[in-house]
C-alpha cells in the first residue's frame, strides 16, 4: 500500500507538469501554476518590494532605467511585449531583478558596475532573459516536485522508524536535494539567460561585447563570492570568456538593428 501510495503521489505531481523546450533547445519541467498564477505571484513579490525598499525619487535615473527595458523588451517574442513596469530601489548592492508579469526591479547601486546604456542592457536583458525563458515557472515546479518526493519520503520512513527518522530525511534530504537538484539547475538557468539576453540587447541595438565589460566590472567590485559548486552563478572567469565568444557571432545582428533604426540613447 505505501509503495502504491507513493507511486500515485508520484504520478500526479508528473501529470500536472509538461515538457517543453527553452530558447536554447534546452529540455525542461514546466506547468505546475499556471501562466496566470505566476504573473500574479510576480505581481505580489513586486509590491512586496517595492513596500519594503526604498523607492528611488530621481526621475533621470527612472527614465533612464525605463528606456532601456522599453528597448529590450520590443525585441520579445509576441505574447511578452506588453508594458513592463519599471521600479528603481535605493540599494548600494549592485542587483537587479525581472518578474513574470512583467516586472522589472533595478537597485541603484548597478550604476556603480554598469557604466553606460549597454552594460545596463546586459544586466536588463539578462534579467528578462529568465522570464522568458521560463526559469521561474521551471525553478517552481522542480521545488514542487522536490518537496512532494521528501514528504513522501519522509512519512513512509516515519511510519516504519518513527518521527525522528521523518525529521532527519526531510533535513537531509532538503540539503541534498538543494546542492545537488536545484543549485545546478540554477547554474544552467544563469548561463542560458546570459545565452538570451546577450541576443536580446543585440537586437535591440546595444553592443552585446559590453556584456562582458559589465562582468569585468561586476568582478573587480566583488569582495568575495562562494565557491563555484555552491554557487547559483557560473564561474565568472567562465561566463566571461562565454560572453566574448558569442558577442563575436552576435556582431552581425547588432550591426542589422542599427542600420533598422534601433538605436537606443537612453543615457
Amino acid at each position: 500500500m505505501k509503495r502504491l501510495l507513493l507511486g500515485v503521489s508520484i504520478a500526479l505531481v508528473a501529470a500536472a507538469c509538461a515538457t517543453t523546450t527553452s530558447p536554447t533547445g534546452r529540455r525542461q519541467s514546466v506547468g505546475a501554476v499556471s501562466q496566470e498564477q505566476l504573473n500574479q505571484m510576480g505581481a505580489q513579490a513586486f509590491v512586496d518590494a517595492k513596500s519594503k525598499g526604498k523607492l528611488s525619487t530621481d526621475a533621470r535615473q527612472t527614465g533612464y532605467v525605463r528606456c532601456v527595458v522599453d528597448a529590450v523588451t520590443r525585441q520579445l517574442p509576441a505574447g511578452w511585449q506588453a508594458q513592463w513596469d519599471v521600479a528603481v530601489f535605493v540599494d548600494s548592492s549592485p542587483n537587479a531583478f525581472a518578474l513574470p508579469g512583467g516586472k522589472v526591479g533595478v537597485n541603484t547601486g548597478i550604476f556603480t558596475v554598469a557604466k553606460n546604456q549597454d552594460q545596463l542592457a546586459a544586466v536588463i536583458a539578462h534579467e528578462v532573459g529568465h522570464v522568458v525563458s521560463r526559469h521561474h515557472d521551471e525553478r517552481i515546479t522542480r521545488q514542487i516536485t522536490a518537496q512532494t518526493g521528501l514528504s513522501i519520503a519522509g512519512a513512509l520512513l516515519g511510519s516504519r522508524y518513527g518521527e525522528g527518522a521523518a525529521s532527519a530525511t526531510n533535513q537531509l534530504g532538503g540539503a541534498a536535494v538543494q546542492g545537488l537538484f536545484l543549485l545546478p539547475g540554477s547554474r544552467t538557468q544563469e548561463s542560458e539567460a546570459d545565452v538570451v539576453g546577450q541576443q536580446l540587447m543585440a537586437q535591440a541595438g546595444f553592443d552585446p561585447q559590453q556584456a562582458v565589460n559589465l562582468w569585468q566590472n561586476m568582478i573587480a567590485a566583488s569582495q568575495s563570492r562562494p565557491p563555484q559548486w555552491l554557487s547559483t552563478h557560473p564561474d565568472p572567469q567562465s561566463r566571461i570568456q562565454e560572453l566574448r565568444a558569442r558577442a563575436g557571432g552576435l556582431m552581425p545582428v547588432y550591426q542589422q538593428a542599427r542600420s533598422a533604426g534601433r538605436t537606443p540613447k537612453c543615457g
